[in-house]
């Protein structure tokens, strides 16, 4: 299966951190790539990979970038875990390299849009190295009943964006994933968005900012 190639946009001074975004279900690394690159800090390095095009269960069997099989959005639904590890290693083999080539960990964020949200959270928090920061958007933890059996990284800051009227992700379901993250994260932060469905707004992006520059300039 062909991966396409990552959507970068260099930092515009000596880069001494990295943003790794990834899209949502049926979108690819363009469409977030220019909101993020208005937002980020000059030093950083943004990366914005592309999901392989596959069959999806929760839409008819269509093929669409998707960076594993979706079968419910219902929290107690059945998940498609080989495909949600398979994804957080290519994940991580892209924060590996980053590290490879001389930013440290700590200076690494991971985020997402939905299911590129949910990837984020299940590729930061289980996986080797703890990095700087891990942003959620729209999102829900993946393999939610298995979290204290892969959670590895607890100290790494999360910031955590739903709005109250998503109906794609219901907000309930954000609500519930912010509730056992807060019992297992200790730098864990929970936003919600009155009016805001399923997108994301000036005011989240200017969060989202700020959550870039704190926790990059406290690194």
């Amino acid at each position: 299966m062909s991966t396409p190639p990552p959507v970068i946009v260099a930092a515009s001074a000596k880069q001494t951190a990295t943003i790794i975004f990834l899209h949502g279900l049926g979108d690819t690394g363009h469409g977030w790539a220019a909101s993020l690159a208005a937002i980020k800090p000059p030093f950083a390095k943004l990366i914005c990979p592309t999901a392989s095009s596959i069959p999806v269960s929760l839409n008819g069997n269509l093929r669409m970038p998707s960076w594993f099989d979706l079968k419910s959005l219902d929290p107690s639904g059945p998940e498609d875990e080989p495909g949600i590890k398979s994804a957080a290693a290519r994940v991580e083999s892209i924060i590996q390299a980053e590290v490879a080539a001389g930013i440290p960990a700590n200076r690494i964020i991971l985020g997402g849009f939905s299911q590129g949200g949910a990837l984020a959270l299940y590729t930061g928090l289980s996986g080797s190295h703890e990095l700087g920061g891990i942003v959620a958007l729209s999102s829900w933890l993946p393999l939610n009943r298995q979290f204290a059996s892969w959670l590895k990284q607890k100290s790494t800051q999360v910031l955590q964006c739903h709005g109250d009227i998503d109906p794609i992700v219901m907000y309930t379901f954000g609500l519930a994933t912010s509730q056992l993250l807060k019992t297992q994260c200790g730098k864990f932060t929970f936003k919600t968005y009155s009016g805001l469905g399923h997108s994301s707004s000036e005011t989240e992006l200017e969060d989202v900012k700020k959550f870039f520059q704190d926790v990059l300039s406290a690194a």
